[in-house]
């Protein structure tokens, strides 16, 4: 077993999880109580593509002129909802690689477009806690959840089928 799976190890993994889950879960809860509009966000993204050092790369200015600028109504409902489910996925440790991919995605996301703030501490826990695999999990919902999934899942593929 590798040092990073030891069930003491992994108390650490999830308090590490739970921080990174609470600062989800604020960042969403806020957005919805606090009448988030993203079309201002992405505006300023795209003032940061011009001069020598642009802050935004020309592609992302495109996937911001082309997609994420028409279709704001759609990123005004998936990033609050998605914060606040990668949050809860976090505290309670279910679902949690998705969890992870999703909230790493948001905050490269979010650095694409220019904006710093806390999004490369948040996306580099992301990543050690994904390389740490199933111990960022040992201390979750998952523990459970995942081996009853596999088992229903293989208990229903040696099922007989009934005859037509």
């Amino acid at each position: 077993m590798k040092w990073y799976h030891d069930s003491k190890v992994s108390i650490i993994w999830a308090i590490i999880r739970i921080w990174l889950g609470i600062q989800w879960l604020e960042a969403g809860l806020h957005k919805l109580t606090g009448g988030f509009d993203a079309a201002g966000f992405l505006k300023g993204a795209l003032a940061k593509t011009a001069g020598e050092n642009a802050e935004v790369q020309g592609w992302y200015a495109a996937f911001l002129t082309h997609f994420a600028i028409p279709n704001v109504h759609v990123f005004n409902v998936l990033i609050p909802y998605g914060e606040v489910l990668v949050g809860l996925g976090l505290i309670i440790g279910l679902a949690t690689i998705p969890a992870l991919i999703a909230g790493a995605f948001m905050n490269l996301n979010f650095m694409l477009a220019g904006t710093t703030s806390t999004n490369p501490v948040l996306y580099t826990v992301a990543i050690i806690l994904l390389f740490t695999g199933s111990a960022s999990y040992y201390w979750g919902l998952d523990r459970i959840a995942i081996p009853a999934i596999k088992n229903y899942f293989q208990n229903r593929a040696h099922k007989p089928r009934p005859a037509h």
